[in-house]
């Protein structure tokens, strides 16, 4: 039985542990301790935004953005239906509507060309969401949303460390959500980040972020007490949260390098494959840095995915699907609607299968995929000739 090839596999600096002993040592483990305000400081700097505040997830970070821009009950936010349930759910728990428009063909982003039809008197914000690490049209988005007087909001949930540009993702819109989940880049187990761009939200963020206190400014001597002031709930991560995550901070860009590295050697190695009609390779946009968050491909329509999906494994080999769409989930019926004809969402979201991507997996364990994939591929032809 050849080695088993996971799809994630969470990786460790070195750092981690001694960071949490050091956090111990500090007799400081609930949220905006040392670790914290370091993780703050790095990302704003990093990405350039106004104000950084971790949070316990992205899920957590999009919820007090649908508070910032003071979403009501039957706004409407144009979103993509291929994302995850979270950058809808934020906007319905206030009572919004989630309009799901198409995405693009090649990058499998919020086709821009499809937004401004599915403005309405009741639209508040655009919610981009950068799939895969790779930006979507950023200047165009923003260039509607200035005309309709909208809100941008960057779901970056993949994209730390990747650029529009030149310009880092979560940095470009009003409000940017990062997450630290485990199967990303730069992982806490369960984390994520604010982003806060325009600096007129940023006071009222921290009160959001602080329980709907004021316990921030009091903190910074600006006011005697603190006290309640608005609508808030407890986002903040803990302290051993942050304290992980400095460590993988600390460490990112030879996190990026080395995935890019992964995903370089995919690209070069599944080629043939493409240039023979068996599959489709990502996408990036020369103006686009992306970080090697995933490596998909695409099957062509005549070979079934779940086949394919269940011969990898198998093999040993766990390549995985991705979004079920959210226009075809029950909650996505109950709450959302449709702003575009969603094809290439759907055509799309069928085909794509997610390949084996971790700090560490060996160019030799890429090559077994790759071929196990290839063989598979063909074989999967071949029944379809017979």
């Amino acid at each position: 039985m050849e080695e088993f090839i996971p799809f994630n596999k969470p990786y460790m600096t070195g750092r981690e542990l001694e960071n949490i002993r050091l956090a111990h040592e500090k007799s400081h483990l609930s949220g905006n301790g040392a670790f914290s305000k370091e993780c703050h400081s790095w990302l704003e700097a990093e990405i350039k935004c106004d104000r950084a505040l971790l949070t316990h997830s992205c899920t957590a970070a999009l919820e007090i953005a649908a508070l910032l821009i003071d979403v009501k009950p039957g706004d409407e936010i144009i979103m993509p239906s291929f994302t995850f349930v979270s950058t809808a759910n934020a906007f319905a728990l206030r009572g919004a509507v989630p309009v799901f428009v198409d995405i693009r063909e090649d990058t499998l982003n919020l086709d821009e060309k499809l937004i401004e039809s599915a403005i309405t008197s009741r639209t508040r914000a655009i919610v981009v969401v950068h799939y895969a690490g790779v930006a979507c049209e950023m200047d165009v988005i923003k260039s509607i949303a200035h005309r309709h007087d909208l809100r941008v909001i960057e779901d970056s949930a993949q994209a730390i460390k990747a650029y529009y540009k030149g310009q880092p993702l979560g940095s470009v819109g009003d409000l940017g959500a990062l997450s630290f989940h485990e199967t990303k880049n730069i992982i806490a187990g369960e984390g994520g980040a604010l982003l806060v761009n325009d600096a007129s939200l940023a006071e009222q963020a921290e009160v959001i972020w602080e329980k709907g206190t004021d316990r921030n400014q009091y903190q910074r001597g600006e006011v005697e007490k603190y006290t309640w002031q608005g609508l808030g709930s407890s986002f903040l991560p803990g302290e051993v949260t942050a304290a992980f995550l400095m460590a993988q901070l600390s460490m990112s860009d030879w996190i990026t390098e080395n995935r890019l590295d992964t995903w370089s050697k995919y690209h070069q190695e599944l080629l043939p494959l493409e240039e023979s009609g068996f599959l489709r390779r990502p996408i990036v946009p020369n103006h686009c840095l992306h970080n090697a968050h995933m490596y998909f491909v695409l099957l062509p329509g005549d070979i079934c995915r779940e086949t394919v999906l269940k011969k990898l494994n198998a093999s040993g080999i766990n390549a995985v699907f991705h979004y079920v769409p959210l226009h075809d989930s029950p909650g996505g019926q109950r709450f959302g609607r449709l702003g575009s004809s969603l094809k290439n969402t759907e055509d799309q979201s069928s085909r794509l299968i997610r390949l084996p991507l971790w700090v560490g997996i060996s160019d030799s364990q890429v090559m077994r995929v790759v071929e196990t994939l290839g063989a598979n591929l063909m074989n999967a032809k071949t029944r379809d000739r017979h």
